[in-house]
C-alpha cells in the first residue's frame, strides 16, 4: 500500500445493524483525514449528473432514444410523467441507470414505438427534452459506462481544500471502498431487513416494516399513514399515504380487501421490487464485509476472488505475491460477497470472514432460495472502485461560497461513498427551501 497513508491501530467500528434507530456509520478509508462538515444538495443543480452511455444510438430501429434532462425528480418518476404524457404503460420506457430526485440529472431512456416528433414536443413540469433519436434495442439497467458528477459543498470551511483533496489523492491510488449506498436501503434505512423477512417466509413483518412501524424518519402524512396501518385501519391507510409510495399504498388496499392476509399482500407487489427488497439484504451483507476489510482494501490474498476492471472477469487469486502489483496499477482488486447459489466461494480469509457475516444473519449459503420470487442468484463485486479525472476547486455564486467536486465513476458505484470520506459523519442533505 502507499507509504505516504497512514491507518490508526484501532480496529474499524462494527456497524450498527438497526436501521430504525440511528444511521449506520460503515467505517472508513480515510479515517486519517478529520471529517469536513458540509451540507449538498441544497439546490438541485449543486448536484449534477450526466449518464456516459455504453454505445450510441445509431439511428434507426423502433425504440426511441430521448436524452433529456430533470431537476427535483426521481427517475422512475419520470419515466412516469413521461409514460402518462404519451398515453403509454410504464414499462414500454427503458431505462439504463437511476439517478437521485434532488439532483440535475441528463439521461437518456428508450421509448417503444412513438413518433420522435410527439417527444419533442413534450412540455412536462421539470423535465426538458435534449435530443431524440432512434435504435435498435431498448435501453436497460446498466446499459452505461457510467456517470460524471458535478457535487458543491456549501456551508464548509473553504480553507480545507486541502484535505478535500488529500483524501480525493487517497481514493485515487487505493480506491473508494464500494459501499451500497443509502438509496439502496431506503429512506428509512430498512429494505434489507424487508428482505431478510421474505427470506424468512416472515410476510408478516415485511408489510409492518412497507407500510407500518412507525420510525423516527417518519413525519406528516407518511407518519399518519404508518400509525393507521398499526391500528389495522388499512383502508384509511391507504388514503393517507402520499403521492408517489405505491409500495404502501398496495399493501395497504390488499390488507383491508384480504382481512389482513400479509402474504397475499406481499405478493401483489411487482417482482422487480420483491427482487429488489431480496437484493437489498445481500446488499447489506457485502457492506459487513467490506467494513471488515476496508483498511487493506488495496490489497489481495490468496484465496481472494478478484475482479478485473478491463472486463469484469473474476478469477482466484493463488499467489498473493505475483498478483499484489496487478492491484497496485488498480487492474484487479479483491471481491466481496453478493450471496446467492451462483455465488463462488473464496478461500483462506476472504470465506472465513464472508461464512461469519452470513451466519451471523441465521443463513447460510447453501440455503438461500434458488427459484421462486425471492431467490439469490449471488455473485461478486469488487471491493473498491477508482474516481477518474478528479477535480477539486474553491467557487461561488449568488447562494454562497462552496468547494466543487467532479469525478466520473464506473456505472453501479455511488457518488455519495466518495463524499462519506470527504465529510465521515459530518454531510448535511437537503434543500433550503422545499422547490
Amino acid at each position: 500500500m502507499p507509504p505516504d497513508v497512514a491507518h490508526p491501530e484501532t480496529p474499524p467500528p462494527t456497524p450498527t445493524p438497526n436501521a430504525q434507530s440511528s444511521p449506520v456509520h460503515w467505517p472508513f478509508l480515510t479515517r486519517d483525514v478529520a471529517a469536513l462538515p458540509a451540507a449538498i444538495k441544497r439546490r438541485y443543480e449543486d448536484f449534477e449528473v450526466d449518464e456516459l452511455p455504453l454505445y450510441e444510438p445509431c439511428g434507426e430501429g423502433e425504440h426511441v432514444y430521448v436524452h433529456f434532462e430533470k431537476a427535483g425528480l426521481a427517475t422512475m418518476r419520470a419515466v412516469n410523467d413521461l409514460a402518462r404524457a404519451l398515453g403509454l404503460p410504464r414499462h414500454a420506457i427503458g431505462v439504463a441507470g437511476l439517478k437521485d430526485a434532488r439532483a440535475v440529472a441528463r439521461q437518456t431512456v428508450s421509448i417503444e414505438r412513438v413518433d420522435p416528433d410527439r417527444v419533442r414536443a413534450l412540455d412536462i413540469p421539470r423535465i426538458r427534452i435534449l435530443s431524440v433519436t432512434r435504435h435498435r434495442n431498448k435501453l436497460r439497467i446498466g446499459h452505461l459506462r457510467g456517470n460524471r458528477f458535478r457535487i458543491k459543498l456549501r456551508e464548509t470551511d473553504l480553507d480545507r481544500v486541502v484535505d478535500v483533496r488529500r483524501v480525493m489523492d487517497t481514493l485515487a491510488q487505493r480506491g473508494v471502498p464500494n459501499y451500497f449506498g443509502s438509496q439502496r436501503f431506503g429512506g428509512r434505512g430498512d429494505t434489507w431487513q424487508i428482505g431478510q423477512a421474505l427470506l424468512d417466509d416472515d410476510f408478516e413483518t415485511a408489510v409492518e416494516l412497507i407500510a407500518g412501524r412507525p420510525g423516527p424518519s417518519d413525519t406528516g402524512a407518511v407518519l399518519r399513514a404508518r400509525q393507521l396501518f398499526g391500528q389495522g385501519r388499512y383502508d384509511d391507510a391507504a388514503r393517507a399515504w402520499p403521492y408517489g409510495f405505491r409500495e404502501p399504498q398496495r399493501v395497504c388496499r390488499v390488507m383491508a380487501k384480504t382481512h389482513g392476509n400479509a402474504r397475499r399482500a406481499i405478493l401483489s407487489l411487482e417482482r422487480r421490487m420483491l427482487e429488489f427488497y431480496v437484493s437489498a439484504w445481500q446488499s447489506w451483507l457485502f457492506n459487513e464485509v467490506l467494513s471488515e476489510r476496508v483498511d487493506e482494501l488495496d490489497r489481495v490474498a490468496n484465496g481472494d476472488l478478484a475482479f478485473k476492471h478491463d472486463n469484469g472477469a473474476v478469477f482466484r487469486v493463488e499467489s498473493a505475491e505475483i498478483e499484489q502489483p496487478r492491484a497496485d496499477r488498480f487492474e484487479i482488486s479483491a471481491t466481496g460477497p453478493l450471496f446467492g447459489h451462483r455465488m463462488t466461494r473464496p478461500g483462506g480469509n476472504a470465506d472465513h470472514i464472508e461464512q461469519g457475516v452470513i451466519q451471523r444473519h441465521g443463513r447460510a449459503t447453501d440455503d438461500l432460495p434458488r427459484t421462486g420470487l425471492f431467490r439469490c442468484n449471488g455473485g461478486r463485486r469488487a471491493l473498491r472502485f477508482r474516481p477518474e479525472e478528479p477535480l477539486v476547486d474553491v467557487g461561488g455564486d449568488d447562494a454562497g461560497p462552496f468547494i466543487e467536486l467532479q469525478f466520473t465513476l464506473p456505472a453501479g458505484c455511488y457518488a455519495t461513498s466518495v463524499l462519506r470520506e470527504i465529510c465521515k459523519d459530518r454531510m448535511e442533505e437537503g434543500l433550503l427551501e422545499e422547490e
